[in-house]
């Protein structure tokens, strides 16, 4: 038998910062060895060797660590076949499912296993599961940690689905002390509710009053109440989808003190702008907002700084009808935006014209993502890391057109939008992943792993 199983020689891969050519062998669904390029395969040493073309990039697998599949009990709105279809497609091979919008919402470990049992022989990538921290279940935490969840989330105002409620400040401040116990991390998404419930109504097809229903101080506020806590509890915290760039300080000065707090953002926040929005196109929907073309270029400011440590979906998608786009109407929308299959090439985009490497993109969607949640072993090219791999043309230029979306429902604020890099084929542990119709899906469920 020979030694390895493949080998892949690429003139372009990106491992760790750089881009480098290399060839990749790979043994039992693992990185095994990273050789010269033109380093000799001989049939006895290699069983199948793949050569990727001049304008090809081997990039590992991207790690998406903020999905909400839905399934089970809306899986209407999305269900686990059709987002990880979604993210093979996309060039990711690991995604860490958010506790709602599913019901039962995974706050205790009976719905956890619900949720397990909806994903098996469904997934066509790797998939971790998130906890939720709301009133009541504190007691809850530790089993779900213990069971291998890989961190839990909250709110700070109404998430949009009664099952899921928000902690007030004294239950945030207890539930990041029982999390700090065992070392887990919070993970919050950071609006001040009383400087929203101040804030004009967000009703109407005018995209301007939406936003200024959901003002950048709501997020200030939320995140010096966070970073407040964090510096009481030592807790590891984390603030999702940022979108105001009046934060970045905020969690700059904090972590320059040592505060155990790390911050995302999302390709919507980096790619668009509010003064582009049209009346009554409730598909850019999401909360927090869209903001202003400025406000966008600080938060590109904040992840070249390191402020912000990640790049993430957020994909929220829902049935079509809920985003009332027959009514325009911005208040009575779903707030999500599904970019699940989208987003690298969304980045990349942006990303070339600003003058930042293709390699410094991948950290940002892969290797930081893993390192947040604790999956060393995805997210990077690397020996004894797992063989997940995208073949990224990134000069390849496209259209995005709706009906190409492996999304359950094909609403997206990108359609017709001219997008840069397409990922040709997606690997998990070494294994082309098939999206043909009568493909086997070989995605594992994870878990978190002991300390």
């Amino acid at each position: 038998m020979a030694n390895y199983d493949l080998l892949i020689r690429a003139p372009r891969t990106v491992i760790g910062r750089s881009e480098v050519p290399c060839a990749v062998a790979v043994r039992a669904g693992r990185v095994a060895g990273l050789w010269e390029y033109d380093a000799p395969a001989a049939p006895e040493v290699v069983s199948s060797v793949v050569e990727l073309g001049a304008d090809e990039v081997l990039l590992p697998g991207l790690v998406d660590s903020h999905v909400h599949v839905n399934e089970p009990g809306r899986t209407d709105w999305e269900g686990f076949a059709t987002a990880t279809r979604a993210a093979a497609a996309g060039g990711v091979t690991t995604i860490v499912d958010m506790p709602l919008n599913s019901i039962p919402p995974t706050v205790d470990v009976a719905a956890l296993d619900a949720k397990r049992h909806a994903a098996a022989d469904q997934a066509y990538v790797d998939i971790g599961f998130f906890g939720g921290a709301v009133p009541g279940n504190l007691g809850a935490l530790r089993p779900l940690h213990d069971a291998g969840v890989f961190g839990f989330k909250s709110f700070m105002l109404p998430s949009g689905v009664d099952e899921f409620a928000p902690l007030s400040a004294d239950q945030l401040a207890v539930a990041m002390d029982e999390i700090a116990a065992f070392d887990a991390i919070l993970l919050v998404h950071a609006e001040d509710a009383a400087t929203i419930d101040a804030a004009p109504s967000a009703s109407g097809r005018h995209y301007a009053d939406f936003v200024s229903s959901r003002p950048p101080s709501a997020e200030v506020r939320a995140v010096e109440t966070l970073v407040g806590f964090a510096r009481e509890t030592g807790a590891r915290v984390h603030v999702l989808h940022l979108s105001s760039g009046d934060t970045v300080p905020v969690i700059a000065a904090a972590r320059g003190d040592g505060v155990r707090l790390t911050a995302e953002t999302c390709p919507h926040y980096l790619t668009l702008a509010a003064e582009d929005v049209p009346d009554g196109d409730t598909a850019y929907k999401c909360c927090p907002p869209i903001r202003a073309g400025a406000n966008r270029d600080r938060l590109w400011d904040g992840l070249r700084s390191g402020a912000i440590d990640a790049v993430v979906s957020d994909h929220s998608p829902c049935t079509a009808d809920l985003k009332r786009l027959d009514t325009g109407d911005f208040g009575a929308a779903w707030g999500g935006i599904a970019s699940l299959q989208l987003g690298l090439s969304v980045v990349w985009q942006a990303a070339r014209r600003r003058g930042v490497q293709l390699a410094q993109v991948v950290e940002w969607m892969a290797t930081k993502p893993a390192d947040l949640v604790g999956l060393p072993q995805k997210g990077r090219i690397a020996e004894g890391a797992d063989a997940d791999f995208a073949v990224f043309a990134p000069d390849e230029e496209s259209v995005v057109d709706p009906r190409a979306l492996q999304h359950k429902h094909p609403v997206t604020p990108y359609a017709g939008r001219v997008v840069a890099g397409r990922v040709r084929q997606t690997w998990l542990r070494g294994r082309p992943i098939d999206l043909g119709p009568d493909a086997t899906p070989r995605g594992r469920l994870l878990r978190r792993a002991a300390a």
